[in-house]
């Protein structure tokens, strides 16, 4: 996750998740890993961009509000879910937005 993600033409959805975490990685590293592994073989993913420095942001991007739903109710990413709640997260917030526009430069 150390790249911008390259998403299509607007419009599409952007999940943005702000997390503060707890102390200690209690194998919170290796699930997310296998979370972004997960994620970009679901119907509908487009890319996902990642940072932490005390507060964590990660930016999922979807091409539909179905696809989203799809991957909030997936099995093992309810797995993530609870673990997050009991051990990994003092608090987050997740947002989810319709991307309209974008721009951005890219130097060659």
């Amino acid at each position: 996750m150390s790249e911008i993600a390259k998403t299509p033409q607007t419009p599409y959805y952007a999940v943005i998740f702000t997390s503060e975490r707890t102390d200690g990685d209690n194998q919170y590293a290796e699930m997310a890993d296998e979370m972004v592994k997960l994620a970009s073989v679901q119907p509908g993913f487009l890319g996902v961009e990642s940072a932490r420095e005390g507060v964590g942001i990660t930016v999922s991007y979807w091409d539909s509000l179905e696809a989203i739903q799809k991957w909030k109710q997936n099995e093992r990413h309810l797995v993530a879910q609870s673990k997050g709640i009991s051990d990994w997260y003092l608090t987050y917030k997740t947002r989810v937005c319709k991307v309209e526009r974008d721009y951005g430069f890219e130097k060659v």
